[in-house]
Order: structure tokens, then C-alpha cells, then sequence
């Protein structure tokens, strides 16, 4: 019997292999390893559940072609969360008059603004500000001019994104803490309990996050650099598998 695992990935070219270890070796070159990096992105909760595929191990002797079946329309929430070596910050819910919306640019605005700007400010009168970075994807929403000229003031020179003081590479969740890592784990938790309302999900959402201990986003955030070096030296491919151990 052998471990199977179940992973999404998009296609890379050439040139998004280049991109990949360029941008690992700024990270690595640039933000030094006791600097705090803040790891933001969004995620989907369906009130049906969903496999996270990325975080999902199947026993078997033969590998499997395993799918995960859902409603079509199934009622969700989108959540977004941040890692950091000291813990996360989350969960927070794009919604509007207590329904589900799209994440755009001036809704991201807003929550960075309203969620993540007074995170920040507590965070800062603890800690040496110059320390802190922030990494997002390159979702639209995220590099909007408006949403940039906003991390921009926050994190002034520590921008890591699309257009950020460092590029983060497109196409690379095995790389980002909260895809590696955070949904599916919390996924995990979530759909233990079998929520059958929204706000039932919501709870529980919020619950799994207040659970994880300093530790387990320690180990992440270790891992994380070592996911950096491994694709540095695998030229930046896919990473091969790698052991992953939060508890």
C-alpha cells in the first residue's frame, strides 16, 4: 500500500521556471530568515465540503483517479486569512448584508483598511516594523493601483507580489504558505462537523483558526524557506514531495 497524492497544478514553461527560481533566490537573498513574513490569500468554503486536493492522502496499491463531486451551486463563503511565523490573522468574510460577494479590488481595499491596517498597527507596537513583509498572489484584486498604493505605505520596500519590491511567481501554490499549508488544514477541521448552515461554517471556520498554535505556523513558515532552496536547486519545477509534519 503506498500514499497517493492528490495535487492540482497548472502547467509551467520554461519561462515560468526561470521566474520561479528568480524570484527564490530574492526571496532568500532579501528578506532575512528571522525577518517576519506575513503570507495572505483567499479561499473558497463550500457548505457541501470539498477535498482540498493539495492536502489529501489516498491509501491504496494502486494510484487512483479519485474524484470529489459537489453541488453545482453549493452556498459558499470566501474567506481570507494571513500566515505568519507568529501565528494567523483571519478568518475574514467577503460578504455584504450577510451574503457571499466577489473579491475586487475596492472590497480588498476595504478589508485591508478596516481587518488588516489595525492587525498591523498592534503588530508593529510589539515588534520592529522594518521586519515585517506581506506576500500576495497576483489576483487582480490584489494588484490593483489602488490596492498597491495601499500595501505600499504599509509595507514600505517589503512588497512581495505582482509588481511588489519582489515578484511573487504566478502559477506557484506549492510555494504559498496558505495553499501548502493553511486551507487545507482547516478544511480538515471544518468539515469534521458537518456544518449545514453558513453560519454554521462561518463558526466553525473561525473556531479551526483560533486553534492553531504558534507552533504548527512556526514549522509553516520553516518550511516555507525550505520549499524556497528546493526549487532554487530543482531549477524551478514543481517541487517533488516533501515531508511536511505540523505536529
Amino acid at each position: 500500500m503506498h500514499p497517493y497524492k492528490m495535487m492540482v497544478t497548472q502547467e509551467l514553461s520554461e519561462r515560468d521556471f526561470e521566474t520561479r527560481k528568480a524570484a527564490c533566490e530574492d526571496i532568500l537573498q532579501n528578506i532575512p530568515s528571522g525577518a517576519v513574513l506575513i503570507s495572505s490569500d483567499e479561499a473558497h468554503f463550500h457548505l457541501s465540503g470539498t477535498v482540498n486536493k493539495q492536502n489529501f492522502r489516498y491509501w491504496s496499491a494502486e494510484n487512483p483517479q479519485e474524484l470529489h463531486q459537489r453541488p453545482l451551486h453549493s452556498p459558499r463563503v470566501t474567506v481570507w486569512c494571513a500566515v505568519a511565523e507568529f501565528g494567523v490573522w483571519g478568518p475574514y468574510f467577503f460578504e455584504e448584508n450577510g451574503l457571499t460577494v466577489t473579491v475586487t479590488s475596492n472590497r480588498y481595499c476595504h478589508m485591508i483598511e478596516t481587518f488588516l491596517r489595525p492587525k498591523l498597527n498592534r503588530f508593529v507596537g510589539d515588534h520592529e516594523e522594518g521586519q515585517a513583509w506581506f506576500q500576495q498572489d497576483g489576483a487582480t484584486a490584489h494588484t490593483s493601483r489602488r490596492s498597491l498604493a495601499i500595501l505600499r505605505e504599509l509595507f514600505p520596500g517589503r512588497l512581495l507580489s505582482l509588481r511588489g519590491d519582489i515578484a511573487w511567481p504566478p502559477r506557484s501554490p506549492d510555494l504559498s504558505p496558505c495553499d501548502f499549508f493553511l486551507w487545507g488544514h482547516l478544511k480538515a477541521q471544518v468539515y469534521k462537523h458537518r456544518p449545514t448552515t453558513l453560519q454554521a461554517l462561518k463558526e466553525a471556520i473561525t473556531q479551526a483558526v483560533a486553534a492553531i498554535p504558534p507552533e504548527m505556523t512556526r514549522r509553516t513558515m520553516d518550511n516555507f524557506r525550505e520549499r524556497l532552496r528546493q526549487c532554487v536547486n530543482n531549477g524551478g519545477r514543481h517541487l517533488p514531495e516533501i515531508i511536511f509534519k505540523t505536529m
